[in-house]
């Protein structure tokens, strides 16, 4: 299987690009919008749109800002996305003596 972000061949089995970082496999469970609590600039808005539609965050950062300065509207929808986003919850530390096993 290749990434289609960064081409290089990976697992046929795996959920993410051991070269890139990006997801690559279909996730079963529905994704949620949410803000990331890492790769963010500001509140993690931009960047949790573009993990939500799977798109490059640089491009979703620049429309923003466009629309922004275009029409005023990004100055009003991103502070109300800040506080209607959930932010991504914190992972759940691992008991001692137990083995972190992956799927």
């Amino acid at each position: 299987m290749y990434c289609n972000y960064c081409g290089k061949v990976i697992q046929e089995d795996a959920n993410v690009c051991a070269y890139c970082g990006t997801r690559v496999a279909g996730v079963a469970a529905r994704k949620r919008l949410m803000r990331p609590r890492m790769g963010r600039k500001m509140a993690g808005v931009c960047a949790g749109f573009a993990e939500y539609f799977d798109i490059d965050v640089t491009l979703v950062r620049i429309v923003w800002l466009i629309v922004a300065i275009m029409t005023l509207v990004g100055f009003v929808a991103y502070p109300i996305a800040w506080i209607v986003m959930p932010e991504e919850p914190l992972p759940a530390p691992v008991p001692a003596g137990q083995q972190v096993t992956s799927p």
